[in-house]
């Protein structure tokens, strides 16, 4: 036995209704999807194609994963498309991407 010797405090985990104020808050913060005011050409059509996937999503009442199986993509990949993270793909990859949920897909380049 150990006696004379203090437990050491532990890091205490934190409470389910903490934890679901927290996921509440998750949910509700929107990633930074925004554009600059100076984008170029090739940023906004990512923007847009990524724009897409979002759409359908909502439209569809689909998961992530569901729609990422639908198109044979990982979900993490997906997952970085529906955040905007156009800095990550290139615009035939979201093309080709697009293609898959809609494939009457028309670019019109004015």
């Amino acid at each position: 036995m150990l006696s004379g010797i203090k437990k050491v405090n532990e890091m205490s985990f934190p409470k389910e209704k903490e934890l679901k104020t927290i996921r509440k808050k998750l949910v509700l913060t929107e990633p930074s999807n925004s554009l600059p005011k100076s984008a170029s050409v090739t940023q906004k059509l990512k923007y847009g194609l990524c724009e897409k996937f979002v759409i359908h999503l909502l439209e569809h009442r689909m998961s992530q994963i569901e729609l990422a199986r639908k198109i044979d993509i990982d979900p993490a990949r997906l997952n970085e498309i529906v955040k905007y993270r156009i800095d990550l793909f290139t615009v035939d990859k979201l093309i080709s991407l697009v293609q898959k949920i809609d494939p009457s897909l028309k670019i019109n380049i004015a």
